[in-house]
């Protein structure tokens, strides 16, 4: 445990609209606990939905360190850990189920009843080192990058989503956005054996990413020309819901990832809906599960995100990073990575 205890800037949201570099510390870790160094830490909508303060108020605390997307390698695990070393790849789950309420003890552990997430009501992993239980830890194949290993959580996000859904193979399917997890839904589905995956996205720029991550059709079209079997809402935005409710084909299926904003509504087609025999499924976060076969996924070669990592900046360049979330100008934009690697 030599070199201990770490210092360093982390990001830290003070509140709506206020954002700051501060210096964070951490010490050994406990009994059962693993103390890990983030080397990357992903950056998305949900990350400037807290900035801007229009998260749902139930999943924030603020003051927050943001970083609920990352990878890191081990510095020190403590007494009782298990198979794990310093120097080990690692990605941690966010989610710290409490495991004794019924959501918990049915494997749904996105829906624990005292939900307490990294970066959202948690220390992110936009700081100088995290603490996790050991059993939230999962190891990452030495040959894995980290860059790649960093798009764990919102690959876990994707595949629990698309696990709660029929796809049949040879299904027509739409995602409909063209940011991260619009293109990890494209990727991901491909498990399914689709007939064809289409991407109604926004940009004309994100048509090279959309084809690197798996897509056949790329248009900027809304709604875009359909029937569809799958319609996989991936924008967060209340237009692409409503234009995915448009695109399905009857006995159609039709799944949202996006978050739109506390408090705000679409409007749902009630006729259309009913006489298009249309099945309709939210889905929130991912589970334990989900994260397990995502790792696998990864560690295996399956799940191959890499093409969508497109920027990577320092964390002192955090507001420059923040700005490409808001408006990235004119070229292609995937996952941005905060860079911690020791320098």
């Amino acid at each position: 445990m030599n070199g201990l205890p770490v210092r360093g800037p982390a990001l830290v949201v003070l509140g709506p609209g206020k954002v700051a570099l501060q210096e964070r510390s951490a010490t050994a870790p406990g009994d059962g606990e693993v103390l890990i160094a983030p080397h990357f830490v992903g950056l998305c909508g949900t990350d400037l939905e807290i900035v801007k303060g229009e998260l749902d108020p139930a999943y924030v605390r603020y003051p927050v360190v943001l970083g609920h997307e990352w990878s890191g390698r081990v510095l020190a695990a403590g007494p009782r850990v298990p198979g794990l070393a310093p120097g080990d790849g690692v990605v941690v789950e966010g989610i710290r189920p409490c495991q004794p309420c019924p959501p918990c003890r049915s494997g749904r552990t996105n829906l624990c009843q005292d939900i307490e997430q990294l970066g959202f009501t948690l220390r992110g992993a936009a700081s100088p080192a995290i603490t996790a239980p050991w059993h939230l830890v999962h190891r990452i194949a030495p040959e894995v990058p980290l860059t790649a290993a960093a798009l764990i959580e919102p690959g876990a996000v994707v595949l629990r989503g698309l696990s709660e859904i029929d796809i049949a193979p040879g299904a027509h399917v739409l995602v409909v956005g063209d940011g991260t997890i619009a293109l990890l839904a494209a990727h991901l589905v491909r498990l399914w054996s689709p007939g064809a995956v289409t991407m109604a996205g926004l940009r004309p720029a994100q048509a090279g990413l959309a084809k690197a991550m798996g897509v056949d059709h790329f248009t900027t079209d809304r709604p875009a020309t359909g029937p569809y079997d799958v319609v996989i809402e991936a924008a967060g935005s209340t237009t692409a819901v409503a234009d995915a409710f448009q695109s399905a084909g009857r006995g159609g299926q039709v799944l949202l990832f996006g978050i739109a904003g506390h408090g705000r509504t679409a409007a749902l087609p009630v006729d259309d809906v009913v006489n298009n025999d249309l099945r309709i499924r939210g889905s929130f976060s991912y589970t334990s599960a989900a994260w397990a076969q995502t790792v696998r996924l990864l560690n295996t070669g399956v799940y191959r995100p890499l093409p969508a990592i497109t920027h990577r900046v320092r964390i002192e360049e955090y507001t420059h990073a923040l700005r490409l979330l808001t408006d990235p100008a004119d070229g292609p934009r995937g996952k941005i990575l905060i860079d911690q690697t020791p320098s």
